[in-house]
């Protein structure tokens, strides 16, 4: 990435600003008639005409509102629709295989970092993303065939499960950490601007607010696939593993159609070589000057330590640019907390429904709430919740709307301690759900407590509020205060985070046994309150340096269309030679 043309704009534009003025013919300045003469002429003078930047009265008195999205947009969450729909698809079987989820989740969180270390210095997303799936087509080509009839009768079948679960997540990570990142490339402004609404209303099209609603469409989009667990259990109790495989299968074909067929629209950036180890030297450099970021600037080289004490490879920008990556890193801390939280639906909530009378409905579809909650509550959330806010002058910014899905996710916490205390307290086997005698059915098994399943439905809708808060913010953060050269792998340690919050859930999995489920529970919600108030006092200051970190995109090179890109990426692996000979 050529650092130094932004470099140059930015500094140009902070020495001279943009002025207005009206001259009349004699070359003096005409004094500013107003087109209203009715209206008070500082009034007049301080609006900023349909398209141009908002005054600093403006920002502080006019409503902030999303503007139209790409269309490239769109058909990149049809092909993560299709993506989270062959996961989750293969998700919901895998669990008769596999009584703990955690491991499973580890590995594809994990695999993310490394796909977006490929992506950022090497491929770029696109590319990054197609070999992925490729990867992702072997993994799901070996579960199908090894789980038909004549391989499971010939033991096939494990081993091909082990084999295809490692390639899967390997192509999950290609994917997952660039595709994130790549459908918010495809907005191209940078800039907020005002524009009058047709009901006359003048409001402020921010860049920040198409960015939030991008992701929470994008989430809307991973929740309608992973309805598709719902479809894949029944093919596997009616008919066997087979079909149960092959329609995730299928729709994953169908998503790499639509990505390969699109690559004309994409907007994407051309990975900036060895961009990582220079962030990390630009935090050495930092932490050896006891925190001076300047340090890390060749200006500030030049003027104090005559440019010979580094070798920079970069400017001032992309320093400013790693300075605020670290501001996201910093939040991203408390996360685990949250997905420890967030888990409990995919493993103990199961558990718990199943010490529940079911009344017909499988317990492992009780889940199937949580997403249910986020397709409905997201448009009406994003749609009419914060604009509704945004009218009486409070705006939801992401420290604000992080610390919320932490409190709701302690909610949906406290109301599973109050399902299961209930449980406890309800017969035939009180704390020993269906491990006691008296619950000793006539054909051996055992008759769960007397406690409708329905009831645990508020505990799903209180984890599917926290992820609208938490989970979609914290997408938007991710991409917001990254560097244009490093978006897939500070979206990648984001993703990281649940890593992380997986291998605390296999610490906690001793306590969750009865009859100590209650108090793991109660334990949980402690915690998550706790890392929500920590977290709104800790992070809460940078609400009112958003708009002011975000203003860094201005100043970086847009992204082009995936033929530029090559172009650029294969001029750059081109250059060093060059030089070489020229220097020959």
């Amino acid at each position: 990435m050529d650092h130094e043309t932004p470099a140059a704009e930015f500094h140009a534009t902070a020495v001279a600003p943009r002025t207005k003025e009206h001259k009349d013919m004699a070359g003096g300045i005409e004094p500013f008639k107003p087109e209203y003469p009715h209206e008070d002429l500082g009034e007049i003078a301080s609006l900023s005409p349909d398209g141009e930047e908002p005054t600093e009265e403006e920002r502080h008195t006019l409503r902030k509102v999303s503007d139209k999205l790409p269309w490239a947009a769109f058909i990149i969450c049809i092909i993560e629709l299709c993506e989270r729909f062959t996961y989750y698809g293969l998700s919901g079987p895998f669990q008769n295989y596999i009584e703990n989820s955690y491991g499973g989740r580890f590995w594809c969180y994990v695999c993310p970092v490394f796909g977006a270390i490929v992506s950022d210095q090497y491929l770029g997303k696109y590319w990054t993303i197609f070999y992925s799936a490729l990867i992702y087509i072997l993994g799901n080509l070996i579960l199908f065939l090894t789980s038909l009839p004549v391989a499971i009768e010939n033991g096939a079948s494990l081993g091909g499960l082990i084999t295809a679960m490692i390639i899967i997540g390997i192509g999950t990570g290609g994917i997952k950490s660039n595709v994130s990142p790549l459908i918010a490339e495809q907005y191209q402004n940078t800039s907020q601007f005002v524009k009058t609404l047709k009901s006359g209303e003048r409001v402020i099209v921010d860049p920040g607010k198409t960015i939030q609603r991008i992701y929470s469409i994008f989430y809307m989009m991973i929740n309608i696939g992973s309805l598709s667990s719902i479809a894949t259990t029944e093919l596997e109790a009616n008919i066997g593993f087979w079909p149960a495989y092959l329609l995730p299968f299928l729709m994953f074909l169908v998503g790499f159609a639509v990505l390969v067929a699109g690559k004309s629209k994409y907007k994407v950036r051309a990975p900036a070589g060895s961009v990582i180890p220079k962030a990390c030297k630009i935090m050495w450099i930092a932490l050896m000057n006891k925190g001076n970021w300047n340090a890390a600037k060749p200006e500030y080289q030049e003027e104090f330590a005559g440019g010979k004490k580094y070798n920079l490879k970069w400017d001032g920008i992309f320093v400013e640019e790693v300075k605020r990556a670290l501001v996201a890193c910093k939040v991203f801390c408390f996360f685990p907390i949250y997905w420890v939280v967030y888990s409990q639906m995919l493993n103990n909530f199961i558990s718990q429904a199943g010490q529940m009378q079911l009344h017909g409905i499988p317990n492992d579809l009780m889940q199937n709430w949580d997403p249910i909650t986020i397709i409905i509550f997201i448009p009406i959330i994003d749609y009419f919740f914060y604009p509704a806010l945004g009218k009486l002058g409070f705006q939801m910014k992401p420290i604000t709307r992080i610390t919320m899905g932490f409190m709701f996710g302690a909610g949906a916490m406290a109301y599973a301690a109050g399902v299961q205390k209930l449980i406890y307290k309800t017969g035939p086997c009180y704390d020993a759900p269906g491990a006691c005698e008296a619950g000793l059915l006539p054909d051996g098994t055992y008759a769960p407590n007397n406690v409708h399943v329905a009831i645990q439905a508020p505990a799903y809708l209180l984890i599917g509020l926290s992820e609208i808060f938490a989970s979609i913010t914290g997408l938007e953060y991710a991409f917001t205060k990254a560097p244009a050269s490093m978006k897939s792998f500070i979206m990648s340690l984001f993703l990281l985070t649940s890593a992380f919050g997986s291998a605390l859930g296999i610490a906690l999995s001793p306590t969750a046994v009865d009859p100590k489920l209650l108090w793991m529970y109660v334990g949980l919600c402690i915690a998550c309150f706790i890392a929500g108030v920590l977290f709104w006092v800790i992070y809460s200051k940078y609400n009112d340096t958003e708009e002011e970190m975000n203003e860094l995109e201005k100043y970086t090179a847009k992204p082009k269309s995936v033929e530029q890109a090559d172009e650029e990426k294969a001029a750059a692996a081109e250059a060093p030679a060059r030089e070489k000979s020229i220097s020959e």
